[in-house]
């Protein structure tokens, strides 16, 4: 058995620092640095001096020495406990709690959950109580609502040397309002430059630093650090970053914006740094906290540690001495547990398994820690000779972690989420993509001895590896090792998207602003990411973020699950040829379109007439086709059946690679939900466009990752079509009526040049040029079906993103 304490030592001196201020302010003292903070003066409305001012300050360090010297822990519980306030926390935090009561009037209760209020660190007020079963309360205010009656006073305090001096402040009248000393903004007086595709755009992060203190410069002369995107160590960085390291400055991760704001203060710049030689380890930043650059090394090169719910735990080693997950009266004793409280700043991972090994006695693993803090993780691993102990000790410590008994939730999927505690990740019976796709080793040898087109067999190589879906799940920051993302069961994904259409209707009635928005979003949001179980949980703010990370993420992992299931294990692969087997599989015919044909130059045509540079930061970034591959699928209607409808246009999709195999082998689904943002406007629908601009952002994934897919689809409109220039208000009345959809974007393609294809079928190519909807929230016009008989994949277009203006520059050997 091995035991890994869970403590981490890096934080011992936060910890004793607050511990020390939690003295100062027993004594009735504060560090000469705050109290140097407090000397704006100011007035009550009965003309006193409060906290910050003087004369209020002095009043203050006396009374609370005087309660200190005077009172019994006791009569502190005893006075905290007559006026409704928290006794559970240490003496020194009691005693500080109860000369705030006595001297400025009892806390109030949390006006968003009704929960009871504390001092945090002398720089807010803060509550310790539950949103939900999902989040603790995000609650924080420094000035906190206090109760507008008389201080209870027991007899015995009454009876005591400072009875007199406590009468004193007794009638809410007569105290002085308390105030904390606001916290410097983390970024005073810093001068920040922004480079490459950062998470959120530099518009966001300028506003941000702005509001936070700080300045934003487009140049690197004379600012404070340089914060980068993930990709730009990769790529060797651009002439603003080698400037940057020329002159000696702090090249930084975005996640030092991150942590300065969310910590209040600005966090060191050599433990963000993405330049210098030193180990990740040795900076000591947990996996979550790195750099994505530094993180997507790891997790492209990491193997997933289990892959389904019969897969044994990597780390056991026990699948190579051929363990099995133990399975008994239809039970199989393998769980997956996660945990993301935004409140609290929680978000862990646990994992529990009987394992089952050849002449051996029943082992038991257990797992428990942060994500991205591995060496710092609870875990054991111990034999048992008893069967039936092990399986009652099994039950146990599932509920002990979920508050829920184990077999009605693994015969029935029968549970309730219960406040601090884990939640099932339910694993599907099979082997995710990430373990059982072809790996790089593979791919080559698999792609020779292929009997199908060698184009096609390129193809299918492509979307049979493991590459594409750990990026996919990569930026997503769905790609936890420990976690089979890409292998849960109908149901889990079902309670996925229950709880993200449950908030999206939420959403259109609420009148919530504030705190209590802020504390809906963090509710859902700790909902979310302990269901889709992330390394890099946020608290979202808005529905853009909602559609990108939640929606669409749903919709991914949505597709890789399909995907896992359609690959299967093709480890050590038996066959004479796996992709051959997989693409029979698929059920489509798909061939490469001879670049000579009037198909493939007509569709070049239209990709470059319509097409306009992605733009990532400053860099642009033009398209090259690479390839283009007709398709032909069972569950797709045919070119034949499409043709016998009316008004149909050949439009383009945007789509990750991880999602083809799902398009390929089941056809488009509708999106997931409704929301006001493009993609997502017309409610539950299939949405293209006519512009190859708006497909390209969806198939550009990262600068480091220039391949992608482009796909061309015949859409039937429908005989009425019905145009929007603003999200419409009632969306389920289209879904219901299957009314075609146009949304009408800032830009549009030259009506003159359009032509039509295959006798009847329209190809708006033309150049794109300004529409008369200037306020259009769409920026390329959109289309909108809403049965997926009405549309066709056709083409998939394989294409290259470039680097426009990059110019190679040949180097002298040294």
């Amino acid at each position: 058995m091995k035991v890994h304490e869970t403590r981490s030592h890096a934080h011992m001196s936060g910890d004793e620092q607050k511990g020390n201020l939690r003295k100062h302010k027993a004594e009735g003292k504060l560090p000469e640095a705050e109290q140097s903070q407090k000397k704006a003066k100011s007035e009550n409305d009965n003309g006193r001096s409060v906290d910050g001012g003087g004369d209020a300050t002095s009043e203050y360090n006396e009374f609370c020495k005087a309660v200190e010297e005077n009172l019994s822990v006791d009569q502190i519980k005893e006075i905290l406990e007559s006026n409704g306030q928290d006794c559970s926390a240490p003496e020194e935090t009691l005693l500080a709690q109860c000369q705030d009561l006595l001297f400025y009037g009892a806390l109030a209760k949390c006006p968003l959950c009704g929960g009871t209020l504390i001092c945090d660190n002398e720089k807010r007020f803060v509550c310790g109580g539950e949103i939900s079963e999902w989040c603790s309360c995000v609650f924080s205010t420094k000035n906190p609502p206090r109760k507008e009656e008389p201080i209870k006073v027991p007899d015995s305090v009454m009876n005591s040397a400072i009875s007199d001096l406590i009468k004193k402040h007794q009638d809410p009248k007569s105290r002085p309002k308390r105030e904390l000393t606001s916290a410097d903004k983390p970024f005073t007086g810093m001068m920040i430059s922004l480079m490459g595709r950062l998470t959120r755009t530099h518009q966001y992060w300028k506003k941000k630093i702005e509001r936070h203190g700080g300045k934003v410069s487009n140049t690197v002369q004379g600012v404070t650090c340089l914060v980068v995107s993930a990709a730009e160590r990769e790529r060797g960085g651009s002439s603003k970053m080698v400037e940057a390291m020329e002159r000696g400055l702090p090249v930084v991760s975005e996640a030092w914006l991150i942590d300065s704001i969310e910590k209040q203060e600005a966090q060191p710049l050599e433990a963000y740094d993405v330049v210098s030689d030193l180990s990740v380890e040795g900076k000591g930043i947990q996996w979550d906290k790195q750099d994505t650059s530094e993180e997507a090394i790891e997790s492209l090169s990491a193997e997933l540690k289990m892959y389904g719910k019969r897969g044994v735990y990597k780390d056991t080693k026990l699948q190579e001495q051929g363990g099995k997950i133990l399975e008994k009266d239809g039970l199989l004793y393998n769980c997956a547990f996660s945990i993301c409280d935004l409140g609290k700043g929680r978000n862990e991972y646990c994992i529990m398994q009987l394992i089952t090994v050849p002449e051996s006695n029943l082992n038991m693993y257990f797992k428990r820690g942060k994500v991205g803090d591995d060496p710092n993780a609870e875990e054991r691993l111990e034999e048992w000779e008893d069967e039936e102990a092990a399986i009652k000790e099994f039950a146990r410590l599932f509920e002990e972690i979920t508050g829920n008994e184990f077999e009605p939730w693994e015969r029935e999927k029968k549970i309730q989420k219960k406040p601090h505690k884990f939640f099932p990740i339910d694993m599907d019976d099979g082997i995710e993509v990430r373990s059982g796709a072809l790996g790089l080793r593979q791919l080559g040898v698999a792609a020779a001895h292929c009997k199908l087109d060698s184009f096609v067999a390129n193809f299918i190589k492509l979307l049979c590896g493991q590459e594409i879906y750990k990026y996919a799940l990569m930026e997503l920051g769905l790609d936890l090792p420990d976690l089979p993302i890409g292998m849960l069961t109908d149901i889990h994904l079902k309670r996925c998207e229950d709880v993200l259409l449950e908030f999206v209707e939420k959403l259109k009635t609420t009148k919530e602003t504030g705190q209590k928005s802020e504390a809906m979003w963090a509710d859902f949001s700790s909902r979310w990411f302990s269901l889709m179980h992330s390394t890099r949980p946020m608290r979202l703010h808005d529905v853009h973020e909602l559609a990108d990370h939640a929606a669409s993420a749903f919709e991914t992992v949505r597709d890789i699950n399909t995907a896992s299931r359609l690959i299967g294990d093709m480890r050590g692969e038996t066959l004479d040829d796996p992709l051959s087997d997989r693409y029979k599989k698929l059920g489509s015919n798909i061939t490469v379109v001879d670049k000579k044909s009037d198909d493939y130059k007509m569709i070049v045509k239209y990709l470059e007439t319509t097409y306009e540079p992605v733009k990532v930061s400053d860099v642009e970034y033009g398209v090259s086709v690479e390839n283009v591959f007709a398709v032909e699928s069972e569950a797709i209607p045919s070119l034949d059946d499409i043709k016998k409808l009316p008004n149909k246009v050949l439009l383009w999709c945007g789509s990750r690679s991880s999602n083809l195999l799902r398009h390929i082998q089941k056809g488009f689904l509708p999106s997931v939900c409704s929301l006001p943002v493009p993609g997502y406007m017309f409610g539950r629908a299939i949405v293209c466009s006519d512009a190859a601009a708006e497909a390209a952002r969806y198939g550009f994934t990262a600068v480091d990752r220039p391949e992608g897919f482009l796909v061309l689809a015949v859409a039937s409109l429908g005989e009425e079509v019905t145009e929007f220039t603003s999200p419409p208000e009632d969306t389920k009345t289209l879904e219901e009526k299957k009314i075609g959809v146009k949304g009408l974007g800032r830009k549009k393609t030259e009506e003159s040049e359009h032509f039509m294809w295959r006798d009847d079928i329209k190809v708006p190519c033309g150049r794109l040029v300004p529409s008369e909807h200037k306020d259009s929230p769409l920026e390329y016009n959109e289309y909108a079906v809403y049965d997926p008989k009405q549309t066709s994949i056709r083409f998939l277009v394989e294409v290259k993103y470039e680097e426009k203006g990059t110019k190679i520059v040949d180097v002298e050997p040294q």
